[in-house]
């Protein structure tokens, strides 16, 4: 059997909140163009829950995008602050909910990543940059 993760979580201004749970081998990675150009970042990372297994408190604003493959998915987002907190199903079947505003993001490594064709060439080698502790205004950067 699988393991569930219960997580739970807000968005940046407090507005939104989501809890549920998900199985332990659905935390991916999403190197899609979709997801790079939403997020900013070459990848996305999220947990994959359904509509059993997830609650949604507060108002969520939401846009649908339409993929190459001609795939709706709805983006739903704080309309207040901007935090991005899932793209769903249509039909409201499935949720990737974004791993970044989760009280246990942390611990949520992605157990498999997909649209690798489209990932950044460097991803790779991310381990073997400069990393420092703090921001681009600091002496250490």
């Amino acid at each position: 059997m699988v393991e569930q993760i219960h997580v739970n979580g807000k968005c940046h201004c407090g507005n939104i909140s989501i809890s549920g749970s998900f199985d332990a081998n659905m935390i991916l990675a999403c190197h899609c163009t979709d997801c790079q150009t939403f997020s900013g970042a070459p990848y996305r990372a999220v947990v994959i829950m359904t509509r059993d297994n997830i609650t949604i408190d507060g108002e969520v604003s939401e846009y649908t995008k339409v993929a190459d493959s001609g795939n709706e998915r709805v983006q739903g987002f704080c309309g207040v602050c901007g935090t991005q907190v899932y793209a769903r199903a249509p039909d409201r079947s499935v949720y990737n909910v974004r791993t970044g505003f989760l009280e246990q993001h942390k611990s949520l490594a992605p157990v498999k990543h997909i649209f690798a064709k489209s990932k950044a060439p460097w991803i790779n080698a991310i381990e073997n940059a400069v990393w420092h502790d703090a921001g681009p205004a600091s002496k250490q950067v």
